[in-house]
């Protein structure tokens, strides 16, 4: 604990907005590598499409608009959702198993600092400005 002018400072990281979005983004990296291994993932699948969502990216060239909302569709947990429920209401593992690479990749950014953009810029994002 921290003294603080005769106060003792409890719960530090609690009233850390940026180290908790890390902390989420290091559980959600993890627990989505452990689902896809537990459910016998292709590991070398997993290693070709880990950086793929990043092609969304490419959404710059027309513009920083469009390139924070293709970015921002890509790299949301929502995604993720509709993804897995695409994978159960069609029975197809596959669907799954991108949606799990896909949240993997998402949490690794969020524990590295990345954060959805805002269109005034690539640097301009919901965690902080890179």
């Amino acid at each position: 604990m921290k003294n603080t002018g005769g106060r003792q400072e409890r719960g530090r990281v609690l009233v850390r907005p940026d180290l908790l979005v890390r902390l989420e983004g290091f559980a959600a990296l993890a627990f989505a590598a452990w689902w896809y291994g537990a459910h016998r993932g292709s590991w070398v699948i997993f290693a070709v499409l880990f950086l793929a969502p990043d092609i969304a990216m490419l959404g710059y060239l027309w513009g920083p608009r469009v390139g924070a909302a293709v970015y921002n569709l890509v790299h949301t947990y929502t995604t993720v959702g509709a993804v897995i429920a695409l994978g159960f209401v069609t029975d197809h593992r596959l669907f799954v198993y991108l949606a799990l690479i896909l949240a993997a990749h998402i949490g690794l950014d969020r524990l590295l600092g990345f954060g959805l953009k805002y269109p005034s810029g690539f640097k301009d994002t919901h965690l902080q400005r890179l």
